[in-house]
């Protein structure tokens, strides 16, 4: 529950929407609470992923 009152933050390099102070997989700080959007990526080789350039299984912002 205690992830659920956290603010959602998207990284501005990668887009993956992560919820503390830095990407978990670029390792910036440089996050922001301002995007559109969320795609939940399960299958990379799927023509959304592909379309959005994902490499990785995840929550990524449409929009930063």
């Amino acid at each position: 529950m205690v992830s659920c009152l956290m603010a959602k933050k998207a990284c501005r390099t990668c887009k993956r929407i992560v919820t503390g102070n830095s990407c978990p997989v670029c390792k910036t700080s440089d996050l922001t609470t301002t995007f559109q959007g969320i795609v939940v990526i399960f299958d990379v080789e799927s023509d959304i992923a592909k379309k959005l350039g994902i490499t990785a299984p995840g929550k990524y912002a449409i929009r930063v």
